[in-house]
């Protein structure tokens, strides 16, 4: 379905790939961005990004499970974290790669961005996986 290259002449990363492909005839989702919000729309962890970002995790996977897919068939994300320091998207990152989604490993660019869709919304994660 997927083949991930890590290019041996690169910085290793840490967590991901440098390359996913995904073979042909393959089905591929595109994921909207998945947010802190419970059911109820309602923000989860105000002023805590860990808290955020294992909702958003939550939310993804379930998304990704009503299309039949799931974390370990994500090639591709990006994770926004409203951040001013590195240190806080590195704890961010520790949730995103204690998930399971970096399983594969799938390829992911972090971002810190000055703000995001909700207010006191701290973290966003889009995604591309494959459906089996």
């Amino acid at each position: 379905m997927s083949h991930h290259t890590i290019v041996p002449s690169l910085f290793p990363p840490p967590g991901y790939a440098h390359a996913a492909v995904v073979g042909t005839g393959t089905r591929v989702a595109f994921m909207a961005g998945s947010v802190p919000l419970d059911a109820d729309g309602e923000l989860i962890g105000p002023g805590d990004p860990v808290a955020q970002a294992h909702q958003v995790l939550a939310n993804l996977d379930e998304a990704l499970h009503a299309i039949g897919s799931g974390l370990p068939h994500v090639v591709a994300t990006t994770v926004y974290v409203v951040a001013d320091e590195p240190a806080d998207l590195s704890r961010v990152w520790d949730v995103v790669h204690a998930s399971g989604l970096t399983e594969g490993p799938h390829t992911s660019t972090l971002v810190g961005v000055a703000c995001l869709g909700y207010t006191g919304q701290l973290v966003e994660i889009t995604a591309t996986a494959v459906v089996p």
